[in-house]
């Protein structure tokens, strides 16, 4: 059985969207996709974010922000950025870890201007199935290292 792949979510706070996808990778892929996510920051882990995946049934509540200096030591087989600042500001990866790109838009920054709760969710809501679906496709839709 070949080893699973290894791959770091990467966002600026690793509070949502790489939260998100390390969630949905470990619920759907396990022994497939070793997952991970870290952030260029760290802002908390979103309470949203929480809710949204476990309505989904997967529970994110044992999840941390890291910084990304906390993984530089994992050989990771890719870094997947999921925010455009992540991808600008990807730190160098040792090894050889390759560096994707698929950004997906940020819930918080859309949902500040939401006129009602469920308006808000919405957004978390439908960014969460985007990530989904993207995992899904996982390893598959990743360029060949």
């Amino acid at each position: 059985m070949a080893s699973p792949v290894r791959i770091l979510f990467l966002c600026t706070g690793n509070s949502c969207r790489s939260q998100m996808a390390e969630g949905w990778a470990r619920h759907l892929k396990p022994g497939v996709i070793e997952a991970y996510s870290a952030g260029i920051e760290t802002h908390g882990l979103n309470p949203v974010a929480v809710k949204v995946m476990a309505e989904a049934g997967v529970d994110i509540s044992n999840h941390r922000s890291k910084h990304v200096n906390e993984v530089m030591d994992i050989p990771f087989d890719y870094v997947v950025t999921v925010c455009g600042h992540a991808n600008e500001n990807c730190p160098f990866f040792p090894g050889k870890a390759k560096v994707v790109h698929v950004g997906f838009d940020d819930p918080p920054a859309l949902a500040k201007n939401a006129t009602t709760e469920d308006d808000a969710l919405n957004v978390y809501r439908r960014v969460r199935d985007e990530i989904q679906r993207f995992v899904e496709s996982l390893p598959g839709s990743l360029p060949a290292r």
